[in-house]
């Protein structure tokens, strides 16, 4: 049975949206005989962030030493049995029950193409949505995200369905503070074909306890130190020449 691995990284006191997420997950409506798995990763190893959710067969819970969103991935995908990968964050949703559906149809229709990305909206605490930049659907242009990624975010790196060995071969999601979840998309972009989405993949909820509203994240000399080493790694990739194909 074919399945899509959505990965969760969560830590204690980041959990207070995660019941949320799992009704949206239980709603959503997959095409065929696909099915769903959940990888739910504690970024630490407390236990009451993976207590926020019930049990169930399609939910794989698991907990580590704490270093960090990218490390919380990169020990969930350790789990990941799905052959499509998406990740999507403790306190963000999916904004209708086919957006799952969405990626998996047009990576189905695109076997040659690794990954697919979307538009994002910005949720609000008083309620607003508001639409985020993105590039144009449909196939992308070689190197449009990292062109964008050097004036500024030129989609949200959590909207990323792509192929899990495609994750796998760029190496996953490097061991930086921020922009991780956006190197993967650069990475998977340097090596292989993607698409945009029409229709929006993520709520990205703001909210004043989210991690990327904390001074340090807004620091500058950091955030142009952790750009750089993405964006460097990004071109070197796209500088080797070297392409994913599709397994058989």
């Amino acid at each position: 049975m074919p399945t899509i691995t959505v990965l969760t990284p969560v830590f204690e006191g980041g959990h207070a949206y995660l019941h949320e997420l799992y009704e949206c997950l239980s709603g959503q409506k997959l095409p065929g005989d696909w099915r769903l798995e959940w990888v739910l990763q504690e970024d630490g190893q407390t236990g009451k962030p993976l207590k926020a959710v019930p049990d169930a067969p399609w939910i794989s819970k698991g907990a580590g030493r704490w270093g960090g969103a990218a490390r919380a991935r990169t020990m969930g995908l350790g789990r990941a049995t799905g052959s499509l990968l998406r990740c999507v964050d403790a306190d963000d949703l999916l904004p209708d029950q086919d957006t799952l559906a969405r990626d998996i149809e047009v990576l189905q229709n695109n076997p040659s193409y690794g990954w697919t990305v979307a538009p994002f909206l910005d949720l609000y605490p008083d309620g607003r949505l508001e639409p985020g930049p993105h590039p144009d659907p449909g196939p992308l242009a070689e190197r449009v995200l990292l062109d964008g990624a050097k004036r500024r975010i030129p989609v949200m790196g959590t909207t990323l369905t792509a192929r899990t060995d495609l994750v796998r071969l760029v190496g996953g999601w490097p061991a930086l503070p921020g922009y991780e979840d956006l190197a993967v998309a650069l990475y998977c972009e340097a090596v292989s074909r993607g698409w945009m989405q029409a229709r929006p993949g993520e709520v990205y909820r703001r909210h004043p306890g989210q991690q990327t509203a904390g001074a340090a994240h807004k620091d500058e000399d950091e955030r142009r130190l952790r750009q750089g080493i993405v964006i460097d790694r990004a071109e070197a990739l796209h500088a080797s020449g070297w392409r994913w194909s599709p397994t058989a």
